[in-house]
């Protein structure tokens, strides 16, 4: 993994691993057993252990030396191996990251009350302090974890001796009571700000409590203005038939990993009682949100088998219809969903309708809300052959590694599709299979990197293709974001990355609208307005309270609520979704209809109670019509 830890968070959020002593003693080693000289004697298992983390997705190996300092490590006997052990613990997790992952090595509490008032015994926890650290940063680690420290004078005195010997950021995390509040007292706001000032580039927390308390600590502790790291445990401990066991599922956590993430925590991870299927969970979303595993570069300049120059992609009006009229023109696209069995009859026959209606354009999902469904590839080809429409073919990021996202790409240019929207896909716990493995190993602005390179006939590995791709490639924008900042930062990046225009998430506020496209004012790319017809008092609720991202004003859920379901419900939601529509028409460059449970007429009312400027099929040379303006 390129870059320090630093410019990693910077980029987008980190996932840590999680405990090592848990997944140690559930593998037989009991707990009167010195946990760190494993480092010597049974390296094989905390390898094993390093490597199941990874596996997981972890994008930071934390060291197997936890308590390998001098006051720990001689009541054990062990007080003449301290360079060893910690040495050997930075080998271990280096040999099985292989690049893919940092290495932090962990440094824990003495074990010592601290007593301000001794300075013998603060000078031996210094001493203590320096000592590991020094061995830790002769055999290379990326970074420096002081971790579960409950007393702010021993982190203060870990802190001074370890700032003088670190050439890499340091991350302070301290332990929190259920009152959120440290062993001497102070709030997390203090503790953080405290800490950041004795040095530490990552302030957090760890260990103590779940992840419902963590948040509230991690939250609070954002004030500081460093990034925080939030590794909560499983819960707390119970002791079951002689086992002490954690009972937060793998799923909470992915459930609060979003969360944190949401809030502005830049890196989670786990403490004691989690394990590699927690950390699953929780890189799923920290890849989701923040970026995959493989970082394509923005520019490839080919390496090997081909002398001539890269190829530069034709404009964007040559490359195809939607092209042309994302351009020159207004485009009206239609979602048409794959079916979730072998019949496309329903499709072929809805995109038949919305075609008779004037609709040149469908969106065809890839595994929406991470259900099965035909793939979009498929019905794309039978689409444009069996009806004649032009396919916008939803590419995600979350089912196919980087060697199959790139061999359905050159696979699709190869049949004929043009048009893409590179999304990063919703995790697979949320559909019909939540143990299915979610790949990530792109996000969607490395995805749409990618495609940028082979539009210029150049693969990821910088090797030269056998000619060039000239996709359209979209990308999506949540206008309704919490964090809007980061949102528009975020669509920045992918249009750095290539995106050609953006479609975004469906809208029921204009003032929200409004300014979302102030905004992006000057970004460049033409903007596709997404909307999503209500169907009924019921599924305006339904999608306010259920589904991440969708957000409607308390005034449009009382018009439903007014109107109710069945017919009224339905014409209700279209004059809604005209409303928006109707008001936006000047800043936007297309819409598109997401019609609710595949109801095709709907959105074909949606799009004959407006004045569209729909272009029949304007040629490169025409001018452009109306709705035009690029914000």
């Amino acid at each position: 993994m390129s870059g320090t830890l630093l410019e990693r968070i910077a980029e987008g959020p980190v996932c840590f691993d999680g405990a090592m002593g848990t997944l140690l003693y559930s593998r037989g080693i009991f707990i009167n057993r010195n946990f760190d000289e494993l480092n010597l004697t049974r390296p094989d298992m905390v390898e094993k252990v390093h490597a199941d983390y990874l596996a997981a997705g972890a994008m930071v190996l934390t060291t197997n030396t936890f308590g390998a300092n001098p006051v720990k490590l001689s009541r054990h006997g062990l007080g003449e191996q301290i360079d060893a052990i910690n040495r050997a613990g930075v080998r271990l997790a280096r040999a099985v990251s292989g690049g893919q992952a940092l290495v932090a090595g962990s440094i824990g509490p003495t074990g010592l009350i601290p007593d301000e008032s001794d300075p013998a015994m603060m000078e031996r926890i210094r001493a203590a302090f320096a000592e590991q650290a020094d061995a830790l940063m002769a055999e290379g680690v990326d970074a420096l974890v002081l971790e579960t420290f409950r007393h702010p004078a021993e982190m203060a005195a870990a802190l001074e001796a370890v700032r003088p010997l670190a050439r890499v950021p340091i991350v302070a995390s301290m332990v929190f009571d259920p009152d959120l509040l440290t062993g001497d007292g102070l709030t997390p706001e203090a503790a953080a700000t405290w800490m950041a000032a004795r040095g530490a580039d990552v302030v957090g927390a760890n260990c103590g409590e779940g992840p419902s308390v963590l948040f509230q600590v991690a939250q609070r502790m954002l004030a500081a203005g460093r990034p925080v790291i939030a590794q909560p445990n499983a819960g707390r401990p119970r002791r079951i038939e002689g086992r002490v066991l954690y009972m937060s599922t793998p799923e909470y956590f992915g459930e609060y990993a979003k969360r944190m993430l949401a809030a502005g925590i830049r890196v989670v991870g786990g403490c004691c009682g989690t394990t590699p299927s927690h950390i699953r969970q929780m890189s799923a979303e920290v890849r989701m949100v923040g970026g995959g595993r493989i970082r394509i570069a923005e520019s490839v300049a080919p390496v090997d088998v081909v002398t001539a120059p890269r190829a530069e992609p034709p404009p964007l009006a040559e490359r195809s219809a939607l092209g042309r009229e994302l351009a020159q023109g207004f485009v009206v696209s239609v979602e048409v969903d794959p079916p979730a069995g072998v019949d496309p009859a329903k499709a072929l026959a809805g995109a038949r309708a919305l075609k008779a209606a004037g609709v040149r354009f469908v969106n065809i999902a890839d595994g929406p809300r991470a259900t099965v469904r035909m793939s979009p590839l498929s019905l794309a080809c039978l689409l444009r052959r069996e009806v004649g429409v032009e396919p916008i073919v939803h590419v995600t990021c979350r089912d196919r590694n980087l060697l199959g996202l790139q061999s359905d790409l050159l696979g699709a240019h190869a049949l004929g599709l043009r048009d893409l929207l590179v999304i990063t896909g919703d995790p697979s716990k949320l559909g019909d299979y939540p143990e299915a493995t979610t790949v990530y190993d792109l996000d969607s602005i490395g995805l749409l990197r990618l495609v940028s390179n082979l539009n210029r006939g150049v693969e990821p590995s910088g090797r030269r293709l056998a000619g060039a791709t000239t996709f359209v490639k979209g990308c999506g924008a949540e206008p309704g974001a919490s964090d809007l900042v980061r949102e528009v930062d975020r669509l920045r990046r992918k249009v750095d990355a290539g995106a050609d225009y953006v479609m975004t998430q469906p809208v029921y506020d204009a003032e929200v609208m409004d300014r979302f496209l102030d905004r992006i004012r000057g970004v460049g790319v033409p903007v596709v307005l997404g909307v999503l017809p209500l169907a009924s008092h019921r599924n305006a609720e339904f999608l306010h309270n259920e589904v991440p991202g969708m957000t409607i004003p308390d005034p449009i859920r009382e018009r439903m609520r007014i109107a109710g379901g069945g017919s009224a419900g339905r014409d209700e939601g279209i004059r809604i979704a005209r409303e928006i529509t109707a008001a936006f028409l000047s800043r936007v460059r297309g819409l598109y209809v997401m019609p609710p449970f595949d109801r095709y007429e709907t959105a074909i009312a949606v799009i004959d109670g407006l004045d569209l400027p729909i272009a029949a099929a304007s040629g490169p040379g025409e001018p452009p019509g109306r709705g035009d303006a690029v914000p």
